[in-house]
């Protein structure tokens, strides 16, 4: 109306839409006027506009249901798949969940039912975007909080949690109540709790640790199956030192680390793994660089150590700042001990270097020699060999393969002659007009009847000694 009168102000018109019977009616200024009036194009307008309307105030309650559901667990439906992309039908709308958000190595197929998380809810203008995930580490405490009825009521609470999707996670739990096992309750009877959970996330691995207020019992409790021998903590550098016994380390880091990488994550302490000489022997060295000295006791080295700093690379690491305020040194001394530091630690350095060549080296060697290669030549490929090394190898490799490999069908063998026919036809030729395979069977096929003739004379000789040794029985 206001485009047909070619007017600015809409106050003047008034219209009415009979929501039972969908009349409309239109007046201006208590002048009513025909419908019909505004033409095709008008009423076209109007149907678009009355559509978008419809269409925010949807995406509107869409948004207001969900946008208080973030953090929580929804079942939906897998509707397709946009490249990588999973989108997921959840009623009246559907989410998103990207390639980042799934699991690796999961596989989904269309019509399949899953559950996932609300990581993020997008007002958009085209319509509002639900993100979903199934690797963010809040849906495991989600999965707990249902079916663990403990976690839930908030009797057992769930203190930390680290994961890796479709791998393993970690979790440390403690309860308030003293009646309560935390770690027994989440486990459930014959482990029934913890296996639902495992079996919705396609057999991630789950490790329930007993949660303590004291970073060195957690961490060590963190570490499980590992056992820990001993844990120092330095809290200038955020790290834990763990000395675990040589029969433990591969267990407490774990396959390709990930063992020391959770319990890291789940403590928030820089996780470091020794084994006992390994640590004696950093004490050692920071003990010798100590006394060296001026004016630097016993009482000062253990102070140290006490600190949780137990190497030298620990000290030139920290600086000069702790060793003033915890040993109560002055500025001169404190930076004397961190520069004599740096220098026993490029020297410690360089020795670490040639110690894990020498290492890399010997267990080349090793490898080489099981595989029965030239242990030099494999550790070093680019190394070039002498002439002469060449030539005997293969001149041995040409001596083993002719004691190695099968006669030929021309070729004798130890034991009896090839199975050919000529050899017997070509027996009337004269020896001079043989050739030397051929004389080397004939040979062997002379051997052969004289030893059948040996043989009938031997049977021949036992008959007769038979029958006189039966005569002489007889005369008796």
């Amino acid at each position: 109306m206001r485009k047909h009168f070619n007017t600015e102000d809409t106050s003047e018109f008034q219209v009415t839409l009979e929501r039972g019977t969908g009349i409309i009616s239109a007046s201006r200024n208590g002048e009513v006027l025909p419908i019909s009036m505004v033409g095709r194009i008008g009423a076209q307008t109007a149907k678009q506009v009355l559509i978008q309307l419809i269409r925010q105030d949807e995406r509107g309650s869409i948004y207001e249901e969900y946008k208080d559901r973030v953090g929580t667990i929804v079942t939906g439906t897998i509707a397709r798949f946009e490249g990588s992309t999973m989108i997921v039908t959840l009623g009246r709308v559907e989410g998103i969940m990207p390639r980042s958000e799934q699991i690796p190595g999961e596989m989904h197929n269309p019509g399949e039912r899953v559950q996932a998380l609300i990581l993020e809810v997008r007002d958009t203008p085209s319509a509002v975007k639900i993100i979903l995930s199934r690797s963010h580490h809040e849906l495991i405490r989600r999965l707990f909080e249902r079916e663990v009825p403990e976690v839930g009521e908030r009797t057992i609470e769930i203190k930390a949690l680290a994961r890796e999707p479709g791998h393993r996670t970690k979790l440390a739990v403690s309860s308030i109540d003293s009646k309560v096992d935390a770690v027994g309750a989440c486990v459930g009877v014959r482990g029934s709790r913890i296996k639902n959970i495992v079996d919705e996330l396609g057999g991630e691995k789950i490790d329930i640790v007993r949660w303590n207020e004291s970073s060195q019992i957690l961490i060590s409790n963190a570490l499980k199956p590992a056992e820990v021998a001993e844990v120092s903590l330095c809290f200038e550098l955020g790290r834990a030192t763990v000395v675990v016994n040589d029969d433990q380390l591969s267990l407490a880091i774990g396959k390709r680390g990930q063992n020391v990488r959770l319990a890291a994550r789940l403590t928030g302490w820089d996780v470091d793994i020794l084994t006992p000489p390994e640590f004696q022997a950093g004490v050692a060295k920071l003990d010798e660089t100590l006394k060296s000295i001026d004016g630097m006791t016993q009482e000062h080295v253990d102070k140290i150590i006490a600190l949780g700093l137990i190497d030298v690379r620990d000290i030139e690491e920290v600086g000069s700042g702790p060793l003033m305020e915890e040993l109560g040194l002055d500025e001169a001394k404190a930076d004397e001990i961190v520069e004599k530091c740096s220098e026993v630690a490029k020297v410690v350095a360089v020795e670490q270097e040639k110690k894990k060549a020498a290492d890399q080296k010997a267990k080349a060697s090793a490898a080489a020699a099981f595989r029965g290669v030239n242990g030099v030549a494999f550790a070093n490929p680019l190394l070039p060999q002498t002439a002469s090394a060449a030539v005997k190898e293969e001149e041995q490799l040409v001596e083993d393969t002719a004691h190695d490999r099968l006669p030929g069908s021309l070729e004798a063998g130890g034991g009896g002659s090839p199975e050919t026919v000529t050899h017997r036809e070509s027996s009337q030729v004269g020896a001079g007009e043989l050739s030397p395979e051929e004389q080397a069977i004939q040979g062997v096929s002379e051997v052969a009847e004289d030893a059948d003739v040996r043989d009938d004379n031997d049977a021949e000789d036992d008959r007769m000694a038979d029958g006189s040794v039966e005569s002489s029985e007889q005369q008796a």
